[in-house]
């Protein structure tokens, strides 16, 4: 295979020194972010949980760290529209820095602890649309394949490296003192902080302090434009349809595994080959993205993620089974990449942050019902059956979404 040429793909993005500081930010954060959520666990033992409440006491402090994606998406992304993103990069990651500190003064209750996710969830609903406004400010729109290509590697391996070493980094950090678990997650989002402070972003438009801020109407804005923008709200539910696939699988692994021959407690491993697949697929689009440009994509990664959903319960082998787990993730990939290339591309920098908020806000609500349903589901119908559902929806939603969007374009021309 020939080399990638030097102005596309990684080459290109490592030698685009604003877009590398955006990235290292991003890499700073998404760890903490993981040391985080495996921090409240362990502070659980230390915090004063109240009598019998043991067993909730985990599901809550994770339940008040997703409420804020689910009630204050739509705003945060708003808010994103009207001020400096490098100041929202830069200020959110140094404001969850301090609340980490902030909480070591504060009596040991429950109710701090469950203050503490709800608040960090809050801040975060600022940084992730401004994050993914800021990628189109930074890289030319050849090479916004290959960003998001990048970005997504990066999301996927915090994903499975953060949880993995989030532990084993909390361990070692109590070698520091007392407050050395606090001191290394809160250091995390202190150090991205200072490295997206450097960001060359500067505000275009208006002066926020001398235009009128009526939420709502930005709010009816937002939902206008989608409405109006067929593609964008085509890739919106494509992508809504995606994590709510795995989602589901976070349900659905134990008794995977345990179909592939593994012990139910193993089934990390399932979802990590998921994973590496969608690394890999990443890899390969950021990499020679140009060469795709023109092929059915997202149709192509339903095709393959339905095979997989719907071949996975007829596999008892070990070895098959990761292996198609690493193919479910190389589709993900295939869906996941371009989806969020194509809403960069069609979005006005004016609209951006409603529309990545909306778009939060919208995926962290369609994360909840497949995590409600699919458990309740697999002990009424079975296992099988719910894969091969699961299977046919998102080979009628690829069909559907593929033929949306020809029918779009062809009316553009």
């Amino acid at each position: 295979m020939a080399p990638a040429r030097s102005d596309s793909g990684f080459a290109a993005l490592f030698k685009n020194k604003p877009f590398l500081a955006l990235w290292t930010g991003q890499v700073l954060s998404q760890v903490a972010d993981k040391v985080f959520l495996v921090l409240l666990i362990v502070l659980l033992d230390s915090y004063n949980v109240p009598p019998n409440w043991e067993n909730s006491a985990q599901s809550m402090v994770l339940i008040a760290n997703t409420l804020p994606a689910i009630l204050f998406g739509s705003a945060a992304g708003i808010f994103v529209d009207r001020f400096d993103k490098k100041q929202i990069l830069a200020g959110c990651n140094l404001l969850r820095g301090l609340l980490i500190f902030v909480v070591l003064v504060l009596p040991k209750e429950f109710s701090v602890l469950l203050a503490l996710a709800f608040v960090e969830s809050l801040l975060t609903q600022f940084f992730a649309p401004a994050e993914q406004a800021a990628i189109p400010l930074l890289v030319p729109k050849q090479g916004l394949l290959s960003a998001n290509a990048l970005f997504t590697t990066t999301m996927m391996g915090s994903l499975i490296v953060g949880f993995a070493i989030g532990e084993p980094l909390l361990t070692f950090s109590r070698s520091w003192g007392e407050f050395g678990q606090e001191v290394l997650v809160g250091g995390l989002y202190v150090s991205a902080a200072l490295v997206l402070y450097t960001l060359p972003l500067h505000r275009t438009g208006a002066d926020p302090q001398l235009v009128p801020a009526h939420p709502w109407s930005d709010f009816k804005a937002g939902l206008a434009y989608l409405r109006k923008n067929r593609l964008i709200s085509s890739a919106m539910v494509q992508l809504t349809l995606l994590y709510s696939v795995f989602a589901a699988l976070m349900v659905l692994a134990p008794p995977l595994v345990k179909e592939i021959g593994l012990e139910r407690t193993k089934f990390g491993s399932l979802l990590a080959a998921s994973g590496v697949g969608m690394v890999f697929g990443a890899g390969v689009l950021g990499h020679w993205g140009d060469r795709f440009r023109h092929k059915p994509l997202p149709l192509l990664g339903f095709l393959v993620m339905a095979i997989c959903l719907g071949v996975f319960t007829f596999v008892h082998d070990l070895r098959v089974g990761l292996g198609l787990s690493v193919l479910l993730g190389i589709g993900a990939s295939f869906v996941g990449v371009p989806m969020q290339t194509l809403i960069q591309q069609q979005t006005p920098e004016a609209m951006r942050g409603k529309v990545f908020g909306f778009q939060n806000n919208v995926v962290n609500i369609a994360l909840s019902l497949p995590l409600a349903i699919a458990g309740p589901l697999t002990d009424t119908v079975g296992l099988r059956a719910v894969l091969v559902g699961m299977s046919a929806i998102v080979i009628t939603v690829g069909v559907w979404a593929w033929q949306n969007t020809r029918r779009v374009l062809q009316d553009a021309l």
